[in-house]
Order: C-alpha cells, then sequence, then structure tokens
C-alpha cells in the first residue's frame, strides 16, 4: 500500500539538474581587472558552486558548459542545458566599469532592457559572439553593438520569467544579507546566452573587477568561497520553495508536475472537468494560475501604466473569483488584512504591501503554503498597475 505522502514524493516535480555556466573562457577573457581577468574568477566561483551542491543536495545533477579554461560558443552553452533537460541555468560572470568606484552585485533575467546601463552589460556580454566563426549566421544577423538588434528582445514571451525572477531574488536577498555585497538588484536585459535555454534562466554579475577592492575580494579564495556559497543558499532555498509548491498541488489533484511547479494544465482540466477553475458554491473561485493570470491583466486595458513618478508598492495575489467574497471567508485560511481589486471582470485578492520586488517574492514564497500558485502584482494610487512595465521602469 502506497501512503499518500509517498504519492506525494513519486509524482511531485523534483529540481534534479542543474547547469552551471561560467563565462567566457579560452579566448574570450571577459572583463579585465588590474590583475584579474573575468574568465578565471567566474571558473572558481562556478567550480565552488558545483562543489557545494554536489556535497549537500547530492539528489541534484551537476553540469557545467565549461571545466576548463576553454571557448565555448554561446548557443552551445544554451544547447548544453537544453539537452540535458536543465531544470534551472545559472550563468556566472564578473563586471567592469570606466567608473572605478562602481561596485556590487546584479542578478539578470531574460527581458528587454530599458536602462543605458542595462544595455552596455548587455552588450559586453553578447559580444563574445564576435569570437565565434559563424556567429552572423548562427544568431541570424544578431549584431551585439546595435541597439537596433535589442529591439527583439522586447516583443519575445519569456514563459520562465517568473520563476527567474524568484530566483534571481534569492540570489540578491543572499549576496546582500549575508555576503555583505552592494545589491544593485535585480534586471532584466537581452542575453543571448538565456535567450536560446527552455528553462528559468539568470545571469549573476558577482561584482565589479575594476574596482579594486572588489577586485581584491574576488580573487581571494575566502571571497569566491563566500560568493559561491551565497548563490548555493539561494538555489537550495529555491529549490525548497518550487517542491514545495509542486507538492501542495500534487496533494490537492494529482496530476503531472511540470518544471513551473505545476500540475499541467491538460491533466488538471481532464481530471476537475474545467481548465484549472475551481468553483466554490456560486462564488466561482478561480484558482490563481500565476503564468496565465498575470499575463492576461498585462493585456487588460483596465490594468493602467504608471506615470515617472508614481510610488509603487507590490502585493501577491492569493486568488480571483467572477463574484465578490467576503474577506472573512474560510478561502482566506484565517489570512489578515486581504484586499480586493476589480480589474478584467474579476475580483481579485491580494496581500502584503512591499517596496522591493525581493521583500514581495519573499512573502509570495510564504503564502504558496497555502495558495501554490499566487503571484506578485504591482499597485500605485490604490489601483492595479502593470507589473511588467514597473520592472522595465526600473
Amino acid at each position: 500500500m502506497v501512503s499518500p505522502l509517498q504519492a506525494v514524493s513519486d509524482g511531485a516535480y523534483r529540481l534534479r539538474t542543474v547547469v552551471i555556466d561560467p563565462g567566457h573562457g579560452g579566448r574570450d577573457p571577459g572583463a579585465l581587472g588590474r590583475r584579474s581577468r573575468e574568465k578565471d574568477i567566474v571558473l572558481a566561483v562556478s567550480l565552488k558552486l558545483g562543489e557545494y551542491i554536489n556535497q549537500h543536495l547530492p539528489d541534484v545533477n551537476v553540469i557545467y558548459t565549461r571545466s576548463t579554461d576553454e571557448f565555448v560558443e554561446l548557443h552551445r552553452r544554451a544547447e548544453i542545458a537544453n539537452r540535458n533537460n536543465a531544470d534551472l541555468f545559472i550563468s556566472i560572470h564578473a563586471n567592469a566599469n570606466t567608473n572605478r568606484t562602481v561596485r556590487g552585485t546584479d542578478t539578470f533575467v531574460m527581458g528587454h532592457h530599458t536602462s543605458k546601463e542595462n544595455l552596455e552589460v548587455a552588450m559586453k556580454e553578447n559580444a563574445a559572439i564576435l569570437l565565434e566563426d559563424d556567429y552572423d549566421e548562427q544568431y541570424e544577423g544578431f549584431d551585439p553593438n546595435s541597439s537596433e538588434s535589442y529591439i527583439i528582445f522586447s516583443l519575445m514571451q519569456n514563459t520562465y520569467l517568473s520563476q527567474s525572477l524568484d530566483f534571481a531574488s534569492y540570489v540578491q536577498g543572499q549576496f546582500r544579507e549575508r555576503v555583505g555585497r552592494v545589491d544593485r538588484g535585480v534586471r532584466q536585459a537581452g542575453f543571448l546566452v538565456l535567450w536560446q535555454t527552455t528553462m528559468p534562466s539568470v545571469l549573476i554579475e558577482v561584482g565589479f573587477i575594476s574596482n579594486e577592492e572588489e577586485e581584491r575580494f574576488l580573487m581571494s579564495e575566502q571571497g569566491q568561497a563566500y560568493i559561491a556559497s551565497a548563490i548555493f543558499r539561494a538555489f537550495r532555498d529555491y529549490k525548497v520553495s518550487i517542491e514545495r509548491k509542486s507538492d501542495a498541488l500534487y496533494a490537492a489533484g494529482g496530476g503531472n508536475i511540470n518544471r513551473n511547479g505545476r500540475r499541467d494544465s491538460r491533466v488538471a482540466g481532464a481530471a476537475s472537468g474545467n481548465s484549472g477553475t475551481v468553483a466554490e458554491n456560486s462564488a466561482d473561485i478561480a484558482s490563481v494560475d500565476s503564468e496565465q493570470e498575470a499575463k492576461e491583466m498585462e493585456r487588460q486595458e483596465t490594468v493602467p501604466k504608471t506615470g515617472e513618478g508614481d510610488e509603487v508598492v507590490f502585493k501577491v495575489q492569493v486568488g480571483s473569483s467572477r463574484n465578490k467574497i467576503p474577506l472573512d471567508s474560510d478561502f482566506f485560511g484565517g489570512i489578515e488584512d486581504v484586499e480586493v481589486f476589480e480589474s478584467g471582470g474579476l475580483f481579485r485578492y491580494v496581500v502584503g504591501a512591499s517596496a522591493t520586488l525581493e521583500d514581495a517574492a519573499e512573502l509570495r514564497t510564504k503564502l504558496q503554503q497555502i495558495f501554490p500558485d499566487a503571484f506578485i502584482v504591482a499597485v500605485s494610487e490604490g489601483r492595479l498597475v502593470s507589473l511588467q512595465e514597473v520592472l522595465n521602469r526600473d
């Protein structure tokens, strides 16, 4: 006889494979410090990260795009991740700036840049393709030095944006809280190495080797160990979060679980007789699908844009319904301070008020124990606003 716990363990999603991508390598040194090369620092950090995962999470398969000082084309790095059905892709880099006082860490996810600085970082990293023999054909005429080429990234949909943002927030939180690094935030830009991956993916800039103090830290054995352990802890926390979410979904309704930690919608629909909507009496409460509904909100004309000076807070949506639900309903599991917004023909129920995306992501992780598909929304002047535009504006 199989116990319910065994059934959850056997059927729920598990993060099994991570691809670690040390940037540059071989004839491509990457950024240059006074005494260091980006390719050497990021290889050392990447290998330490893999060691920590192998030691503490032996159920995870660690794959490197390179483990020695060799040149690997950007498209091959993505191919390695895709071919191995990776659950997460982590590309590790180091930054440089003509202003030698600039310091700190950034974590990027795939998207369209909205600042000159983000574009410059992407251009610097994407310039590696110029060392490839057939880059013009391989990247369909993409010119890493032309800002016009980057327009393509404003047109694409990133299926794994939500999960990528989650992991990026964990990384920046660990850098800030545990290693004392300057937190430059979670950003979006058009990185070719992330473009072709088919899983949650991030590009981490571990610091500026153009800054003398930060270069010294990143060259040291201790500094590399601190950076690698911070990324490891972020990975561990992300893994726990997404697997807990999957367990809750599986226990609630069974079915196949995908790498988003969500039940396959086709199986869920077949099991319940609908396409993921759970009815409770006449309230017709919708079970939140963080990918589908968040995208639908972005398309709704009722979700206004924000002005340049508007103050924005981030909240977590835990549910929605076609008919209004009393805020003291058992549906909310005793959570206090639930607010309701009407948008797109639905009543949307939100919790919290965070000033930063990182804080909102932390709250969402806690709420996902009760509401597995909770997702982050933005509110300005008492109205739901476009989260994508807020992220782009930053």
